[in-house]
């Protein structure tokens, strides 16, 4: 599953969002713990292999994020960046960014709006990564009837293999629904 015989490495895309907790402002629970998976089970010491490529949607007209289309694939590139920016999820990507480059790990992260699931699922097919990570809250049937998930479509969906991780269950909050 590394690097190819052409010496490319594998791109890994993830799919995060933030969380959905009041007043906790970071990534969700599942999309956290989906990407230390993918650290733990995948990349493990073989930073140079891989390569991670994120991205989070946003849902139109909730977060008037202006910047849809700007990639940032370094630490620095959040710093050129406005305070009000960070505040409307580039901190979210900051944070995994972060993460890849403190171990080594090369990636590249960008925002695109509109619904998730038709989302991530039309950017792996124009990233064409080798497979596409997603956390799964694991809700039930009956909370799936009026939640919805977007790990179930993207499943279906999807251009591309599709590893779907379930969170932890000493990880749920008190409603399974938040993340």
């Amino acid at each position: 599953m590394a690097a190819s015989a052409s010496g490319e490495a594998t791109r890994i895309m993830l799919a995060v969002n933030e969380s959905t907790i009041k007043g906790y402002p970071h990534a969700s629970i599942s999309c956290r713990g989906a990407f230390e998976w993918i650290l733990k089970k995948i990349i493990r010491s073989n930073t140079c292999d891989f390569k991670l490529l994120f991205i989070h949607v946003q849902v139109p007209d909730e977060d008037g994020f202006d910047d849809m289309d700007s990639k940032f694939a370094s630490p620095d590139d959040f710093k050129k960046m406005k305070h009000r920016d960070k505040i409307r999820g580039l901190h979210l990507l900051e944070y995994f960014v972060n993460q890849c480059h403190e171990i080594g790990v090369a990636c590249e992260a960008w925002v695109k709006k509109g619904d998730a699931k038709e989302i991530i699922c039309l950017e792996a097919k124009r990233v064409q990564p080798d497979f596409l990570v997603l956390g799964s809250r694991g809700l039930g049937p009956f909370q799936k009837v009026f939640v919805g998930t977007v790990s179930e479509f993207c499943v279906k969906h999807a251009d591309c293999p599709v590893i779907s991780i379930k969170r932890n269950a000493d990880q749920i909050p008190q409603d399974p629904v938040d993340d």
